[in-house]
């Protein structure tokens, strides 16, 4: 009887880690999420800012670590249905990577 009930307590613990150790996994690569996020903003913000071009790529690192590439390209043909143009920039930290679109 005492080894049933060890067996049983023993289970309820392995399972109760493995489900601590998924939960700290995800919360550890949400913040990752948000620094690459914002290394995406500043690939658009770094066009907005210093490229007047029609259509121009920009590639950098930030001191975080993080890298950006960012595109801004015109609507004729593309899935970019601006009137102006569009802006596609992907940020990358660790191993997230996250995108972001913008239009005029």
């Amino acid at each position: 009887m005492a080894i049933l009930v060890m067996s049983i307590l023993l289970a309820v613990a392995i399972g109760t880690a493995a489900i601590l150790l998924n939960q700290i996994k995800m919360i550890r690569s949400m913040g990752d999420s948000v620094v690459a996020l914002y290394a995406a903003d500043t690939g658009i913000e770094k066009i907005l800012y210093d490229n007047p071009d029609p259509e121009v790529v920009v590639l950098g690192n930030l001191d975080n670590g993080s890298t950006y590439s960012a595109k801004k390209v015109l609507p004729n043909g593309t899935t970019c249905i601006a009137s102006y143009y569009c802006i596609k920039s992907i940020g990358t930290y660790k191993e997230v990577r996250r995108a972001i679109e913008v239009t005029r």
